[in-house]
């Protein structure tokens, strides 16, 4: 049998030895929290002789938990592993299989997922005739907001049902919640709702399910919810042996109802900190030290670690996205001529709109790589619907067809399309060509196909004239798709969409002197990324959002796009201020402690779509000691200045809309670096855009000369 204490520190054993009683572990990242989870689990059960069936370990993922499960299976007999290792919602589930009786629900009701969700909703948002009012989205977010603040529980699933289910709804969410209740079906919120109601409602189910659990522990504390803790506090009321192990500063989830103040403030009888770490360098653990420091609602810790640092952090800045993409590459390869793999890789973004960028780096230099947990960019639903269209106005080819003549919806089904194909194998023809030949046929003449076919032929002339980036702007607007992805999408992919906009109008004037810029000449292009080799043998570069990467380690660590806006995200703070600045700094913290031996930081000059201005380096990078990290490219000092702008136009919350009063078209003005100039355009945010000789830039008030009118 392994010695428990084998491989932990004096810190570590102390926690493990440390039983009874409110215990709070503050456990750095890297410091070897599961370890300590694990092994005194197996102290409780080899050395006190605890039944596995009276500790409750409960953590938030299944991998987590499964992670949590092999551990100790390999410390404790076999048989003291059991269904107790568990997620919340795995608890909640077990709970309520026994106790859901006492309102009314049968043992084996149905759990349902987010596609479910989805589906519900829209059935709901069709019958009351809400469709041009909510996206789904916004539906659920609604439902979620009224099951947190509303007693919803008594108010609608105990009364009478029949009378219920046969009365008018009163509302929206009254009638998804009802829809739910007709099939006994429960989402994730309501697995933590129910359990937490009958737990307050119902003595001897409380008192049943405190007196069988000896001891509690939970991990990753610092993401549970209100409720989450509600739960936990009433389990651990009669026997008070409660173990939490989390890391305010890893605390990423507050955005869906994580309360890390609940760890930060709870009322223990021992605390422990873990900070020594056994997985970075002490050069990567400074770099995270230096940036969380800045966050006031964090329990104070330096990471340590007694490995040697091969190398410093670097900061690349390129004059470019394409120069950032490129510049990731070749480091990749250099290192992996140095005798590293592939696998040795990752690397993370704020947003999954950002691969983009690297895959079409990494396509180039010939480099493997997966999007983990994800999709590729180019093979994103949407996306291949956009190029879809794009595809059947240049070529007219049946599997683009096939893709976009029912998105978004125009009725033409399977039973449809199967005449289609026949008539179109009839006449050897493609399919597209045969709906324009025989579309006054009644199965094919109607509206929505005819509207259809305009739309194409439309836009094939419209294509002859006007820009790529013009006739998509186009197709999405007369199509319907945008209209589509609006309501039934969520934010990422609205935010695909626009990325491979700016990726087509970055084409496009990266390729302003050929003579023969066309649809044609872009679709042979972009199929270079569209139909890769993906499936080559061997191991990959893995790619990935910070938040995915939660848990994970690699040796090298890339954290690119680090531009002020973007990472932190501006979104983020405007809705949840300081809360929301905090969190992105933590979501920083989390990207830098995924690396072991090296870590990159990168980001790039060049044009910010989403806010109108030109792109500044992150607040993160400045906040890093200079000492600290090695910086490979020229920055020009009044990038600097445009981060320090937008910290404290943000800071101040200024209104993001608001165009000041001054400066107009026509002004001219001069620029310290870029000359003179000619204002052509308003921005938002106190910025103009201005033609420098030809050269058109988007530059802050603050850094312009008015020299009077034109």
């Amino acid at each position: 049998m392994v010695d428990i204490f084998k491989n932990l520190n004096q810190n570590q054993i102390e926690a493990v030895k440390t039983t009874e009683g409110r215990v709070r572990v503050v456990a750095g990242a890297g410091s070897g929290k599961t370890r300590v989870l694990a092994h005194r689990y197996a102290y409780l059960v080899r050395e006190f002789g605890i039944s596995s069936s009276n500790i409750l370990c409960m953590t938030f993922t299944n991998k987590a938990a499964q992670e949590m499960k092999n551990r100790i299976a390999k410390l404790v007999d076999k048989a003291y592993v059991n269904d107790y290792i568990c997620t919340i919602h795995s608890f909640c589930v077990k709970f309520l299989r026994k106790e859901i009786h006492r309102i009314g629900y049968p043992k084996n009701f149905a759990i349902i997922d987010s596609l479910d969700e989805k589906a519900l909703a829209k059935d709901v948002m069709a019958e009351m005739e809400l469709d041009d009012a909510y996206t789904v989205k916004q539906f659920l977010d609604e439902v979620e907001i009224y099951k947190s603040i509303n007693p919803y529980i008594e108010q609608i699933i105990l009364p009478d049902r029949k009378n219920q289910l046969e009365a008018k709804c009163e509302s929206y969410i009254i009638c998804y919640i009802l829809l739910q209740l007709e099939t006994f079906s429960l989402d994730f919120k309501d697995l933590i709702e129910y359990t937490l109601y009958i737990l307050n409602n119902f003595e001897d189910a409380k008192i049943y399910w405190q007196e069988q659990f000896n001891y509690i522990m939970v991990d990753e504390v610092q993401d549970c919810s209100r409720s989450d803790w509600k739960i936990i506090d009433i389990l651990s009321q009669f026997y008070n042996n409660l173990f939490i192990v989390g890391d305010p500063d890893q605390s990423i989830y507050e955005w869906r109802g994580a309360v890390p103040e609940n760890f930060i403030n709870f009322k223990s009888d021992r605390d422990f900190i873990l900070d020594e770490n056994y997985r970075s360098t002490q050069n990567i653990l400074n770099v995270a030290n230096s940036i969380i420091s800045n966050n006031k609602k964090r329990i104070p810790k330096n990471l340590y670690t007694q490995k040697s640092s091969d190398y410093i952090a670097v900061h690349f800045h390129g004059k470019s996205e394409e120069e950032e993409g490129n510049w990731i590459a070749n480091q990749i390869k250099s290192l992996v001529k140095q005798g590293y793999d592939y696998g040795d890789f990752a690397v993370l973004y704020r947003a999954s709109f950002i691969s983009r960028v690297i895959e079409q780096a990494l396509l180039k230099h010939h480099i493997k790589y997966i999007v983990w947990g994800g999709v590729r960019f180019f093979e994103r639903k949407e996306i291949k619907d956009v190029l879809g269209y794009l595809r059947l106005i240049s070529y007219k080819d049946d599997l683009s067809f096939k893709r976009i003549i029912n998105t978004p919806s125009r009725k033409f089904g399977k039973v449809s399309l199967k005449k289609l194909q026949d008539l179109a194998n009839e006449k050897k023809m493609l399919l597209y060509d045969t709906l324009v030949k025989y579309k006054d046929l009644p199965v094919f003449n109607k509206k929505s196909i005819l509207d259809f076919i305009n739309l194409i032929e439309e836009c094939r002339a419209f294509g002859t004239t006007k820009s790529i980036s013009d006739l998509l702007a186009y197709i999405l607007d007369a199509s319907g798709l945008i209209s589509m992805y609006r309501k039934d999408s969520d934010q990422e992919q609205l935010d695909n969409i626009s990325e491979l906009i700016n990726s087509i109008k970055y084409y496009e004037v990266s390729n302003a002197e050929e003579e023969n810029l066309s649809l044609d000449i872009y679709l042979q292009d972009i199929s270079l990324y569209t139909n890769a080799d993906y499936k080559n043998s061997g191991t990959s570069v893995k790619l990935m959002t910070i938040h995915q990467s939660k848990g994970l380690e690699f040796p090298f660590v890339f954290v690119c796009n680090l531009t002020e806006g973007i990472f932190p995200s501006h979104r983020s703070i405007r809705e949840r201020k300081r809360d929301g600045e905090e969190e992105e700094r933590r979501l920083m913290y989390v990207a830098v402690t995924r690396a072991e031996k090296g870590l990159f930081l990168t980001e790039s000059e060049g044009y910010n779509s989403s806010f109108k201005l030109e792109k500044y380096p992150s607040r993160f990078i400045k906040e890093i000691d200079e000492n600290l990290i090695k910086v490979d490219g020229k920055i020009d000092p009044i990038l600097y200045k445009g981060t320090e702008y937008l910290v404290n136009s943000i800071e101040n919350e200024i209104n993001p809309n608001d165009v000041i009063e001054g400066l107009n078209i026509g002004d001219r003005v001069k620029h310290k670096i870029f000359g003179e100039g000619e204002i052509v355009g308003v921005n938002s945010g106190h910025s103009y855009r201005i033609n420098f000789n030809g050269k058109f830039r988007t530059i802050l008030e603050e850094f312009l000369i008015y020299l009077g009118k034109k």
